[in-house]
């Protein structure tokens, strides 16, 4: 599958989500954004307003915020307080972190319980569920991912980008599976280039999440292909 330069920056979610991240940083990710036009920027909630405020007028590209951000461990109750206060200050995508730890202790009702709580406070806005793959075995990717769809997400995630562990084509295909097409699949973690964003779409993966420096990689490298294809 070969995408183009257009095609690829509708699938990418900018993001700027580390703990060190700078105001600095979130500006140079709205810019990136208006001048690629990606689908979504994401910033860390102390940032997330002034990304709104800053991507105002730009309506083609969503701002997102992140929940239960990066553990997933916080209360059911803190992630829908989370949730609501991100959706009143402008974000028009959520991606949650799922309850890692009770997903690895069996507690299936509780992960269930806290993200169908986040999908019914966001109302229609789109919710991401994070499974964070890295802390999982394929055995629990496909009982998270089950879970999450069975819980209304929108997409469901791989990671939040702060494990060591990157996503992989295989990754995909294992929720792929488990879910089918009951809901779309977002990679984020370790994409770096061009040819690691195509073979993911190949197997199903609709949306990417990546940080500014691969980001703009990767459109440069589809703008060279696109441009030689074209003989310029």
């Amino acid at each position: 599958m070969i995408l183009s330069v257009h095609e690829i920056a509708r699938l990418i979610d900018i993001s700027a989500v580390k703990a060190a991240t700078t105001k600095s940083e979130v500006l140079e990710v709205a810019e990136l954004s208006k001048k690629h036009n990606f689908i979504c920027a994401f910033a860390m909630p102390c940032f997330t307003e002034y990304l709104v405020e800053l991507l105002a007028d730009k309506k083609s590209i969503n701002v997102g915020g992140v929940v239960g951000f990066p553990s997933g461990a916080d209360t059911t109750r803190v992630k829908i307080e989370a949730t609501r206060e991100l959706i009143d200050i402008g974000c028009n995508e959520v991606d949650m972190v799922i309850n890692v730890g009770a997903l690895k202790s069996g507690d299936y009702d509780l992960v269930s319980r806290d993200i169908e709580a986040v999908v019914t406070c966001a109302g229609k806005t789109p919710v991401k569920s994070i499974l964070e793959i890295a802390y999982l075995t394929d055995k629990e990717i496909t009982i998270g991912a089950k879970l999450a769809v069975d819980a209304g997400v929108t997409f469901v995630k791989t990671g939040t980008g702060w494990a060591s562990k990157p996503t992989t084509v295989e990754t995909i295909k294992i929720i792929k599976n488990a879910i089918g097409d009951r809901a779309l699949i977002k990679a984020a973690g370790g994409i770096r280039t061009l040819e690691d964003l195509e073979a993911m779409y190949a197997a199903g993966c609709r949306r990417f999440g990546i940080g500014a420096a691969s980001a703009v990689k990767i459109i440069e490298a589809a703008q060279i292909r696109e441009n030689t294809a074209l003989g310029e």
